[in-house]
């Protein structure tokens, strides 16, 4: 699959999935434009490796949960790169580790509602107005138990914000069809931050649970991501790709 000639945006693109989904676009062919909200190293090493693979990147700051930033960010890709072809809206919130994690439930509740749902909602409105005269593609990231259910405090914290972008997008796709897609990418356990500091019992139970016996990895997520940005995936829209070894189905 071939992203060549296009132009890319990956917000949260400094580490974890986000990190490894604008490298993949980069192989593929792509220039990419990386977002940050406070790992600007993270993003600035993300950006060199782009580079290093002989892609343009651009590094932009950017906090979701505030429409003016994206309303900036939306004009400094126009001014840096003209249009944009496929925009994937992968920030979200920590809430399960360092400071996130000591949060209280409500403040938990208002992190990702304002981050992980407004957040993508405001981008995805942001790059529709961007792709209205020369069309694109939208990938905005959900997650797989949205439709299963997993009980705990956190786990229904991320039901509401990822059910809601798996619902907002759908419709979404209906809204802006034909000239835009929208689809939705939905990890499972995969080793980010999260999954390195899980408890080694619980660890070992969901790599055992899962049919493909072990937990995903950022790059899982790679192959996914560049099919639907790119052509190969031009008949498909309001879709979701679940990306998490057979766990849900």
């Amino acid at each position: 699959m071939s992203l060549d000639g296009k132009n890319v945006l990956v917000t949260g693109s400094s580490s974890g999935i986000g990190r490894a989904i604008a490298l993949g676009c980069a192989r593929a062919g792509a220039d990419v434009a990386v977002t940050y909200r406070e790992n600007g190293d993270g993003a600035e090493g993300t950006a060199r490796e782009i580079r290093g693979l002989g892609r343009r990147a651009e590094v932009l700051r950017l906090d979701v949960s505030h429409g003016e930033e994206i309303d900036a960010l939306a004009a400094a890709l126009r001014e840096r790169f003209g249009r944009v072809d496929a925009w994937i809206n992968n920030a979200g919130a920590d809430i399960l580790t360092g400071a996130g994690g000591r949060l209280s439930r409500l403040e938990k509740l208002d992190r990702v509602l304002a981050v992980d749902l407004r957040g993508t909602i405001l981008a995805s409105w942001a790059a529709v107005e961007m792709m209205r005269e020369r069309g694109g593609t939208i990938i905005n990231v959900s997650w797989d138990h949205i439709s299963l259910g997993m009980k705990g405090q956190n786990p229904i914290l991320y039901s509401a914000a990822k059910g809601g972008i798996a619902s907002f997008s759908k419709s979404l796709a209906r809204e802006v069809a034909p000239a835009i897609r929208v689809n939705l990418l939905a990890p499972g356990f995969i080793e980010t931050a999260f999954g390195e500091q899980a408890d080694s019992d619980w660890h070992r139970e969901v790599a055992e649970r899962t049919p493909l016996g072990r937990w995903g990895r950022p790059d899982d997520l790679v192959g996914a991501a560049v099919f639907l940005a790119s052509d190969a995936s031009s008949f498909i829209t309001g879709q979701m790709i679940m990306v998490n070894g057979g766990m849900v189905m």
